[in-house]
């Protein structure tokens, strides 16, 4: 599973360090409704250098849409589309069962809702990432991740974002989409390189210091230690930082910091 298509880091240990490593740094934004706001939206797009912003379908309404859109423009950040079941009161983490020319067809809804406020901000939606259910389904139900890109090429050929070795990168190399790795500084792994359940313990990773050092070891190609104390190679060509996390910001920006001091440049991958 930790094997990838599309952009693990340039360099690792054994081939030179870290110099001319390019590593994007993204997180979740817009992930709110109405008077209900989870994410800081705005100290967030002054660290991270991609938006993976909710369409609507687990979290996000047209105000907050267009808010976070405009914003990310104005700072030079790529917007993506996150899209996902349509589970608003689940927040898109509850297991669900779609048709996929269903899901094919909410898929594109997603992206070409946010399409018309990244545009009328003076830019695009550059990228699509699953959220949640979906982003874990895809990593193993091929007929779930091919509904995937077939909404994404319904939208456009726009680049996928996703877990490495997934049968969702799988499907967008094969449509002939940029197929782009992706690790969680903030998530614990198992030995096959997937993600832990949420509903398991130490599925997240709250300790700072902790994440900060997971991101350099991943992103210079040192990989993560499993659950279980095994090492795991994950190579990707982004790091997210899940923006719901208590002091998401200031734990992104301790991780940008750490990665530029490591040699290592942050830059958008799209």
């Amino acid at each position: 599973m930790a094997d990838t298509a599309g952009g693990g880091p340039a360099a690792g240990p054994g081939s030179g360090g870290t110099a001319g490593v390019v590593v994007d740094l993204n997180a979740d934004l817009g992930e709110g409704f109405g008077r209900w706001h989870l994410t800081d939206d705005d100290a967030l797009l002054e660290v991270v250098t991609s938006a993976n912003v909710a369409c609507g379908f687990h979290a996000g309404d047209p105000a907050t849409m267009r808010r976070v859109c405009e914003r990310a423009a104005a700072g030079g950040v790529r917007i993506g589309a996150q899209v996902s079941y349509r589970d608003l009161a689940g927040f898109g983490r509850r297991a669900m069962e779609v048709p996929p020319e269903e899901l094919a067809a909410e898929v594109a809804y997603q992206i070409g809702a946010l399409e018309v406020f990244a545009r009328a901000a003076g830019a695009e939606v550059a990228y699509v990432k699953p959220h949640g259910a979906l982003y874990n389904r895809a990593v193993h139900d091929a007929g779930q991740a091919a509904a995937i890109v077939d909404g994404v090429l319904l939208a456009g050929r726009l680049p996928v974002l996703g877990l490495p070795g997934s049968q969702l990168l799988a499907a967008a190399a094969a449509a002939e989409l940029p197929a782009v790795a992706e690790a969680f500084a903030d998530r614990a792994y198992t030995p096959q390189g997937t993600l832990v359940p949420r509903r398991e313990p130490g599925a997240v990773v709250g300790e700072p210091d902790a994440v900060v050092e997971r991101a350099v070891r991943i992103a210079s190609g040192a990989g993560v230690v499993a659950v279980d104390g095994r090492p795991v190679q994950v190579a990707a060509r982004s790091l997210c930082v899940h923006g719901d996390t208590p002091g998401a910001a200031q734990l992104a920006a301790r991780v940008r910091q750490a990665l530029e001091g490591a040699g290592l440049r942050v830059a958008a991958f799209a």
